[in-house]
């Protein structure tokens, strides 16, 4: 029997108010050790909120939150030795060598003598800063800036990394840099990073966690989207005459026009081997000849635009 691994990141039923706006509503969701888990959503829709909750910089105003075991209310100081943040733009001294920034922050992180020394070197060399240990901060490009900031994250070995927009006005090589070294952060550390570039959190995340208006709409979108079907369907038919001749087939959910491609429909379906089969006979049984019936793999893009533009529930 394999073992049960507590999750290091926690959050139940928590809900967050900024007078009479509601920035988080009821979210829950849970983090295993050495994942990365990407949280999704348009400007606006509680990422920040989140972040901030969960590195007890705010207080929720109800439910709980647990980082390694520490209650975010109750033992803050407990969640902040476990977690570091490192928010959009966030500021580096920039009078400072990058070196004499390192160790200031190493020092307020409670690490002194050799340990500052050791732990310096360490993230210097993960992050490939030896070339500028000795710039001031002010003088670093974008990128190195973003590499700064993670790397003064680093010391003290976090367990969670917080990352908020990591790769917001990056170029493309500084982009692709960055990703890098958030994919070797997994396993040794928890990372949970935000973003609204869909194709950045999906190359980035092994999970993915989408936010509407405070609201969670997955803790997983494609896990969640791999569990049902999509079909797209090539007919010489009408909206109504296709979904008239599937309607009986076992099954099938929905069947809506393709917006991107006149005369294809997408058809939404339980997943069972011999769904294609049944299709194709129901509609040449119905005199629709059948140009194409191909599978459309999941991806975040397909999947957000479906959540997003669905109704949320009620408050």
């Amino acid at each position: 029997m394999l073992p049960v691994v507590s999750p290091v990141v926690f959050a139940e039923r928590v809900t967050k108010w900024y007078g009479p706006r509601r920035a988080v509503a009821d979210v829950s969701f849970a983090i295993a050790p050495g994942e990365i888990v990407g949280l999704l959503g348009p400007n606006g829709s509680g990422k920040s909120t989140i972040f901030r909750m969960l590195t007890g910089y705010l207080v929720p105003t109800s439910g709980r939150i647990e980082v390694a075991g520490h209650d975010v209310v109750e033992d803050s100081l407990g969640v902040r030795r476990a977690i570091s943040y490192v928010p959009e733009d966030a500021p580096l001294y920039d009078h400072m060598r990058v070196g004499e920034f390192l160790n200031f922050m190493a020092g307020i992180k409670g690490l002194h003598g050799p340990k500052t020394r050791a732990a310096v070197e360490e993230v210097a060399e993960r992050l490939d800063l030896a070339r500028v240990m000795k710039l001031t901060t002010g003088k670093l490009s974008r990128g190195f800036r973003q590499r700064v900031s993670i790397a003064q994250a680093l010391l003290g070995d976090p367990k969670v990394l917080v990352l908020d927009e990591p790769t917001s006005g990056l170029d493309p090589h500084q982009v692709i840099a960055v990703r890098d070294l958030i994919q070797s952060l997994a396993g040794r550390h928890t990372v949970l990073l935000a973003s609204h570039i869909l194709p950045e959190i999906e190359k980035i995340a092994s999970r993915v966690m989408i936010l509407l208006d405070g609201v969670l709409l997955t803790s997983d979108a494609l896990k969640d989207a791999a569990q049902d079907l999509t079909l797209r369907l090539s007919a010489e038919a009408t909206e109504d005459a296709v979904r008239g001749a599937t309607k009986a087939v076992a099954g099938v959910r929905e069947v809506t026009a393709d917006p991107d491609n006149a005369g294809r429909f997408l058809v939404k379906a339980e997943r069972r081997p011999p769904l294609a089969a049944d299709l194709v006979s129901a509609l040449v049984a119905a005199q629709i000849p059948v140009r194409e019936l191909t599978e459309l793999r999941p991806d975040l893009e397909r999947v957000f635009l479906d959540l997003t533009r669905q109704p949320k529930a009620a408050a």
